[in-house]
């Protein structure tokens, strides 16, 4: 990330009054500056956001944004096992907290803060399904809240094993129905979710080239017959066996075309294919070479027909 400007103040447009904390290009200094900010009273935060609400004070709900961008550094750090950028975490955090500044109901008697934990944290959490993985691992609510409990909850089980037990990668039945239990979901659903978080993305194609072969995955799922030129190369194939072949006996006399069908086109139901020479031979009372003479120049001019045909 080139600059950290997690500054809200864009995403609301508000004016300079309230733009505390200025376009940092360094993590650590935009968290010691929101780490500054001073803590707004039970008596000033129900203000400003009366201001917000009724006459849409954006100055107001820029103060409410400000004052809580500490809270959002504090979640954010929750979420760094999951190998993102911390500073994007915080960028997400801070996309929920100005969803529930807009949302908040200073009437309902509850402090912003626990109001805008749930939309801080489902922002980040939707960042983190959404760049984990390539491919998406949790759809469902309950693989969601299976993604964001299992891996503690696992450890929580692994510690409380016996000794010697605690190097087990799996779980057992019994520890499957206890996070299924707790957490409210379906034991197969903790079993599924515990194979695609132990799995990991694989680059389809080989990420150094040492000049040797590869054997990446890119190398044997292509399927090279979905290749646009080879679609293409097995259509006219297909055109030139059965209109072109049709076409290219059509240009042969009776005997010639029935040499060719026999010898070459047709298929007994055994399996074996038609006439042989001296068959045809004795059939039309010549020699079995006269026969092959037939054909050869029979299958010359179908030849030539058939490029006629594709040209």
């Amino acid at each position: 990330m080139a600059s950290m400007n997690v500054s809200p103040a864009t995403a609301l447009t508000v004016r300079d009054p309230w733009a505390l904390v200025p376009s940092l290009g360094n993590l650590d200094a935009y968290i010691s500056a929101v780490n500054r900010l001073p803590m707004l009273t039970q008596e000033e935060e129900t203000r400003y956001a009366r201001q917000f609400r009724e006459h849409n004070d954006l100055e107001a709900a820029g103060k409410l944004v400000m004052s809580h961008l500490r809270l959002v550094v504090s979640v954010s750090r929750q979420y760094l096992g999951y190998g993102l950028p911390h500073g994007d975490l915080i960028q997400e955090g801070n996309v929920g907290l100005m969803k529930a500044v807009k949302r908040f109901d200073p009437e309902q008697g509850v402090r912003l803060v626990s109001y805008a934990l749930h939309w801080i944290k489902a922002e980040i959490h939707e960042y983190i399904l959404k760049n984990w993985r390539m491919v998406k691992v949790a759809t469902t609510k309950a693989q969601r809240k299976l993604f964001f409990n299992l891996r503690s909850m696992k450890q929580s089980l692994k510690e409380e094993a016996a000794e010697g037990d605690t190097h087990r990668t799996t779980l057992t039945d019994r520890e499957i129905d206890t996070v299924a239990r707790e957490l409210n979901v379906k034991r197969e659903e903790v079993m599924e979710m515990e194979t695609r978080l132990s799995g990991g993305d694989v680059a389809l194609e080989p990420t150094i080239d040492d000049g040797e072969e590869s054997y990446a995955p890119i190398t044997y799922l292509a399927d090279e017959g979905s290749e646009p030129t080879r679609v293409m190369e097995a259509q006219r194939r297909d055109v030139l066996a059965t209109d072109g072949v049709a076409l290219a006996l059509q240009a042969l006399d009776d005997r010639s075309r029935r040499i060719v069908e026999e010898r070459w086109l047709k298929v007994n139901d055994d399996g074996s294919g038609g006439m042989t020479l001296h068959e045809l031979a004795a059939d039309y009372g010549i020699s079995a070479e006269r026969i092959r003479q037939i054909e050869v120049a029979a299958m010359k001019k179908m030849r030539k027909a058939l490029a006629d045909y594709a040209a």
